[in-house]
């Protein structure tokens, strides 16, 4: 039988499911998942912890973050940040494997999700955390989008530090029983070190192309040589940050359990200060985020198996 010169349905079906897992930037997903589980971590070890609430802030964390990637790549082809000769993984909107409008319909599907999950999680914690929600979800839409962007004027790292450290993680510890102990905020501050630490080694990679398009991330502003040092000092920030909480008596040494991934975090920390070429750069995203995820189960076990302090 002569070949009708199309491709299988089912062949066409998974490349489309290929192209939006790719757009969903799987990578950069444990940014969400670690500060839910290092939240509802200390609440286990405070007794209070909740298993819908877990559920609901962990779906509804990633809904979040996945609606930023949807939007920072549709926002981005819009502004002309994705050019053909990045470094990174293909953006799909701007090599028109998904148009602007399906990826919008994506990304508000998805604050859909984000939204029905806030709305559970009021039934358990109180309307508190539904504005922790929004104000994480506008904040989203803001990045790259909107009349001032501020991803594009260097304040990209402020913001995940802020709402992928601080917010996700004493907002995690709080949809258990409406608390929030001092070792959430302390501990906080570690999950978000890593996570910014993920942006920066993305800014790094991209800095060339983000500067031609006008993109001026936190890396762009200060240079190449300082946001190798700023990579450098928010791991061992971490790491520090959590020596401290057991040097203070915040929490027990099990808490030190995270730093069996410091030999981790040392290597590909100096990888990255003696990287010459930004495409040398392109694996050190996943080894960030992939970091950043053992680093934050590292710390959720310790926490549990330590309790509270």
């Amino acid at each position: 039988m002569r070949g009708t010169g199309r491709r299988p349905r089912g062949v066409c079906v998974v490349e489309r499911r290929a192209v939006w897992v790719e757009a969903a930037r799987p990578r950069t997903l444990p940014a969400a998942v670690v500060p839910v589980a290092v939240g509802s971590a200390i609440a286990h070890a405070d007794g209070a912890f909740e298993w819908r609430a877990f559920a609901l802030a962990l779906v509804g964390a990633l809904a979040i973050q996945i609606s930023a990637n949807f939007a920072n790549d549709v926002s981005d082809a819009r502004r002309g940040a994705d050019t053909t000769d990045r470094l990174g993984p293909q953006r799909m909107v701007a090599s028109g494997l998904i148009t602007p409008s399906q990826m919008w319909i994506a990304t508000w599907l998805a604050i859909a999700v984000a939204a029905a999950c806030g709305i559970g999680l009021t039934l358990i914690a109180g309307p508190l955390v539904l504005v922790i929600g929004l104000a994480s979800i506008v904040a989203m839409l803001g990045y790259v989008g909107g009349p001032l962007p501020y991803g594009y004027k260097g304040l990209g790292e402020l913001f995940v530090f802020v709402f992928f450290g601080l917010v996700a993680t004493v907002g995690s510890r709080y949809a258990h029983d409406g608390s929030v102990p001092a070792l959430a905020w302390l501990l906080a501050v570690p999950v978000g070190l890593l996570a910014t630490a993920i942006l920066v080694i993305n800014n790094l990679r991209d800095l060339e192309t983000d500067a031609r398009a006008g993109k001026r991330t936190l890396v762009v502003i200060v240079g190449t040589v300082s946001g190798r040092r700023l990579f450098g000092l928010l791991i061992c920030g971490a790491y520090l940050m959590v020596a401290g909480v057991v040097v203070a008596r915040m929490a027990t040494v099990w808490l030190l359990l995270a730093w069996l991934t410091a030999p981790l975090g040392y290597r590909l920390a100096t990888r990255v200060a003696a990287a010459d070429d930004p495409a040398e750069l392109r694996p050190a995203l996943g080894q960030t985020a992939r970091l950043h995820l053992l680093f934050g189960l590292l710390l959720a076990v310790g926490i549990i198996l330590g309790g509270s302090g």
